[in-house]
């Protein structure tokens, strides 16, 4: 995806993250426990504003970062749109290739920022409206980029053993195939139609869903060995 596309998908998610959010900030989001729809709201906010001040060159990374104070209910709302149409702002003025501090070894780049801060938004916006009662699919283009992120950034930096026969993701509404197995420690990864111990089938929203653990097995067709996707979709560490 382009930078553009992705700057799009954060003002787009981020509008109907708030839409969702108006008059039910008091409501539990059962896809993150113990959560209120106000504490989603301010955690996707601030998660902008820290990686705005970053991507500005405002902090070299997170050492000397203060988080802000949150903002009283009834101006939380606008604080988070602010913080939408501001880190949008910021991020289409850079070049994905313009180097800057990131978590991920692999990628020390804006291009990864505006990546995440798209993909995070896409999921927590689902969040809230699966809470507000107004649930609907990840768009699928960002979806199938949202699980190739996933599978490049969030598995744990050792692959486990017993995963060799590896774990085969299909999405069934358009192109997007995944073999992910292990090898010696390493995660081998083939973005193409393969084999493995267990094939997972569901579109690109819900197996990046199931990925992030708000959709269970059961949403999605599982083939094959269901211990191995059990063991697969409990590996990554998302707190």
């Amino acid at each position: 995806m382009y930078a553009s596309e992705y700057t799009s998908a954060l003002r787009r998610d981020g509008a109907m993250m708030a839409g969702a959010a108006g008059g039910a900030l008091d409501r539990d989001v059962p896809a993150c426990p113990g959560w209120t729809v106000g504490d989603l709201v301010w955690h996707t906010g601030e998660v902008h504003f820290f990686w705005r001040q970053i991507a500005s060159g405002a902090l070299a990374g997170p050492e000397k970062y203060t988080e802000p104070d949150r903002p009283a209910d009834e101006e939380l709302l606008d604080w988070f749109n602010y913080g939408v149409a501001n880190t949008a702002a910021t991020l289409e003025r850079l070049s994905p290739e313009q180097p800057v501090w990131t978590w991920a070894p692999s990628r020390q780049d804006a291009g990864f920022v505006q990546r995440r801060m798209a993909q995070e938004t896409a999921v927590h916006c689902w969040d809230i409206l699966s809470a507000t009662g107004g649930s609907r699919p990840l768009d699928r283009e960002l979806a199938v980029d949202g699980i190739d992120e996933f599978l490049d950034h969030f598995l744990p930096a050792q692959a486990p053993e017993d995963l060799s026969g590896g774990v085969h993701l299909h999405a069934t509404d358009g192109p997007g195939e995944w073999l992910i197995r292990a090898d010696a420690g390493v995660w081998v990864i083939d973005r193409a139609h393969a084999k493995g111990a267990v094939a997972v089938r569901g579109t690109a929203s819900d197996l990046l869903l199931l990925l992030w653990r708000r959709l269970r097995p059961a949403a999605v067709e599982i083939l094959g060995d269901e211990d191995v996707c059990t063991s697969f979709l409990g590996l990554a560490a998302l707190d």
